[in-house]
Order: structure tokens, then C-alpha cells, then sequence
């Protein structure tokens, strides 16, 4: 059964389709074949050797069997050796990064600091949040991506510096001051931030698939360096000016109101690169795209520093506008990761296991909105998000299946998310 809309919302129930094999008169698709409307985005694009029908189903179809049998998989422990490893890391971090920042803003300066740099962050991680509303990233990862930014990232940038200091000209405090804020900066804190992304994509690839989880990671490890140099900022400012107050005021209207995304669009565009070379996985793809992502972030992050006396206008005429077309470019990201939720599910429908009503509303904005508000009018708000999640699961499962990415792992995974599908459809109903 499934959710159908008329003019009161969606509380009309529609029988399951009955073919599962995606063309008329229940002949199956020669394999490998390559639906006409497989691609319907660049993003994920399949390529006719991996393209494989969905498993039909057996509740709608007693006669049919199983398209791919159930493949035995060893099951590991997930992303929670990444994230205990993450936490030591970030405890460790600790040891150095406190004392740093003690020792630079003071205990008043550094509680000010603090209160005063979880503004921006909040806007950042909402912002976040928005982005990964589709398909939400596990928040083992985030807690992990946010830590490598707030603790990990630091203490590579401290340890790091000092080589770079060594390479600084000498000849006057301002040079030395431009090198490192213009080289030193960019070089350094880029790596290390990054870095958590290459971890990430190394160690938790089942769900850094795409450009928007590499935007979504980045934006998180960058929101959390910017929160601990926001600290160090706004702390000092306390600590060492004679009017303390003024100059906060005016240091948060610059990091905290002018640039909250500087780190984020910097380092996202790391994550963009690397987003998109893991739709094709190969650890050798991964490290270099770690590479020529670091490129255009090095790039702006030189360019955000290198702003002097003619700030206002270089960030009106250059960094709005690298703002605005970050905007556009994540507004198109999401468009597309919707159109590919849609055409996967699509496909399930064929195979019977939603009706094309159900795609509707599970694989668009406007349908999930609908879907929601009549689920919330009859108390089952929660069991509707979890029947979305628990679709928009199996598109993305099937969309590593045909990418060629860890086949008979991920055809396991399909086949556990195809089998709760029914229940949760069932605790939306009842």
C-alpha cells in the first residue's frame, strides 16, 4: 500500500505495482542494460557495464524470486574504529591547543572568545544542516569531521608552522608577517584540514559517495577550524587591547558577520573535487584528488589574506560574488542528487516495490513536505522521516551498485534496506 495526494493531502491509498522486471509485459532487461532515463543528472552517471536491473519484489509477486541473492558479507564495526581513533587524535590535540590558546587570550579572553565564536559556528553547521537535509550523513562522521577541524587541523597548523617561520624573510616584521599570513596560512591549515577528507573518503567510503558529502565534510571540518581561530582571535582581542570592547565588536563584524564561510568555501572546494572523484572509487583517485582539490583552496584562501588597505572593495567586487557562485553551485548539487533519488527509485518502482505516487512524494521537496504535514496531522511525523530516510538509503545504495563501487557489499546492503522498506511503509499506515 502507499500514500497517494488529492486536495486534503496525502491520505489515499493506491495498490503496489506489479512488474518487476522495468519494461512492459514483465520481459526482462538483457544485462547489462542501460535505461534511457538512468542518467538523468552528471552527477553519478552509469556507465552500460554496471547497470544492472533492481531486485524484484517477492511480497507483491510470490512467483518471483530474488534478482540478486542475499551475499553473505562479514560484518565489520562501521565507522566506529574511525571515530575512536578520531576522538584519541582530537584528545591529543587537546594537550597542545588549549595551553596555545590560554597562553595567547588569557582565561577571561578565551571564555569570552569561546561564547563569542559559537555565533558563526552556528550559522555554519545550520547551514550545514540544510545541505545535508537530503540525505544526511551519519553523525558519528560529523562529530568526527568537526573534531579533525576544531582539534586535529590545529595542532597540525602549530606543528607545521614553525618550518615555515624558518623560511620567512627577516628583512622587516611586516614582511615577515605577509609571508606567513599569505604562504605559511593557506599551505598549511588547507593541508590539514583537508586532510580529515582524505581520511574520510579513505576510511568511511561507504558514505563519502558524492559532491555534496564532500561539501557537507568540508564545510564541517572547516566550520570547526574557524571555530577554534575565531577563539584564538576574539580571545586576544580581550587580552591585549586597551579598549577591548570596541575592538571585539569590530574583529566579530569581520569574522563573524563579514566571513563565517571563508574557511567553509575554501575547503569546500577540496571536498567538491574529492565528492566527485569517490563516484568512481579507487584509492588512487581518492589521494589525487586530495591534491588538485588543495589547489583552488591554497588559491583562495592566498587571495581572502592577501586583501590589505583596499579590503572593502576586494570583498564586494571578488569574495561576494566567489560566495554567491558557491550558493548557485550548491543550490544545482542538491537539484541534481534529487533528480538521481527519483530516477533510482524509479526504478524500485518498476520492480514493485513503490508506486510511482510514492516516488513523487519521497524523491522531491514538495512531495516530502506534503507527505510530512499529513503524517504530522495524524501523529506520525516520526515513522514518515523514517520512511524517507529509509528510501532515500536504498537509492543512494543502488547508485554505489551501479557506480561499480564495492558491488556485492552494497547488493547486501540493498537487499537488508529493501527488506525494512514494508515495515516502514506499515508504521506510516497504522
Amino acid at each position: 500500500m502507499s500514500l497517494s495526494s488529492h486536495s486534503h493531502g496525502w491520505n489515499r491509498l493506491l495498490p503496489m505495482t506489479s512488474n518487476p522486471h522495468g519494461q512492459p509485459g514483465g520481459q526482462p532487461y538483457p544485462r547489462p542494460y542501460l535505461e534511457p532515463s538512468a542518467n538523468p543528472t552528471w552527477i553519478g552517471r552509469v556507465l552500460p557495464g554496471n547497470y544492472q536491473p533492481a531486485p524484484g519484489n517477492p511480497t507483491s509477486l510470490p512467483q518471483q524470486s530474488w534478482a540478486i541473492p542475499p551475499v553473505p558479507v562479514r560484518r565489520s564495526m562501521g565507522t566506529l574504529p574511525l571515530v575512536i581513533t578520531g576522538a584519541v587524535l582530537a584528545i591529543a590535540s587537546l594537550l597542545l591547543v588549549v595551553p596555545f590558546l590560554l597562553g595567547n587570550t588569557g582565561i577571561t579572553g578565551f571564555v569570552i572568545g569561546f561564547i563569542a565564536s559559537l555565533i558563526p559556528l552556528s550559522v555554519v553547521l545550520l547551514t550545514v544542516r540544510l545541505i545535508d537535509r537530503w540525505e544526511p550523513e551519519p553523525k558519528r562522521l560529523l562529530w568526527f569531521a568537526f573534531t579533525w577541524g576544531a582539534a586535529v587541523s590545529i595542532a597540525g597548523t602549530l606543528l607545521i608552522q614553525p618550518l615555515f617561520a624558518l623560511a620567512a624573510p627577516t628583512s622587516s616584521e611586516e614582511a615577515f608577517t605577509y609571508f606567513m599570513a599569505t604562504v605559511q596560512a593557506p599551505i598549511v591549515e588547507e593541508f590539514t584540514k583537508s586532510l580529515g577528507l582524505l581520511v574520510l573518503v579513505l576510511a568511511a567510503r561507504k558514505y563519502f559517495d558524492g559532491p555534496v558529502d564532500g561539501v557537507v565534510f568540508a564545510f564541517t571540518i572547516a566550520a570547526g577550524f574557524a571555530f577554534t581561530e575565531n577563539i584564538l582571535y576574539f580571545g586576544r582581542e580581550i587580552a591585549s587591547s586597551t579598549d577591548p570592547g570596541t575592538d571585539l565588536v569590530r574583529i566579530f563584524i569581520l569574522r563573524g558577520v563579514m566571513s563565517p564561510f571563508a574557511h567553509a568555501i575554501f575547503t569546500g572546494t577540496t571536498g567538491l573535487v574529492m565528492g566527485f572523484a569517490a563516484r568512481k572509487w579507487h584509492p588512487g583517485y581518492a589521494v589525487l584528488a586530495f591534491f588538485i582539490g588543495l589547489l583552488p583552496a591554497m588559491f583562495l584562501h592566498n587571495r581572502w589574506n592577501s586583501m590589505g588597505q583596499d579590503f572593502l572593495a576586494a570583498y564586494f567586487v571578488v569574495q561576494v560574488p566567489i560566495f554567491l557562485v558557491a550558493a548557485v553551485g550548491i543550490i544545482l548539487l542538491r537539484v541534481a542528487e534529487g533528480k538521481l533519488t527519483r530516477q533510482r527509485l524509479m526504478e524500485y518502482a518498476r520492480a514493485g516495490w513503490f508506486t510511482p505516487a510514492e516516488v513523487e512524494m519521497l524523491a522531491t521537496s514538495r512531495g516530502r513536505r506534503q507527505a510530512l504535514r499529513w503524517a504530522s496531522s495524524r501523529a506520525r511525523g516520526q515513522q514518515m522521516k523514517a520512511f524517507i530516510r529509509g528510501a532515500t538509503t536504498l537509492a543512494f545504495t543502488r547508485q554505489r551498485i551501479l557506480s561499480g563501487r564495492d558491488v556485492q557489499v552494497h547488493q547486501h546492503d540493498e537487499l537488508e534496506a529493501l527488506r525494512a522498506i514494508p515495515g516502514l511503509r506499515a508504521a506510516v499506515l497504522h
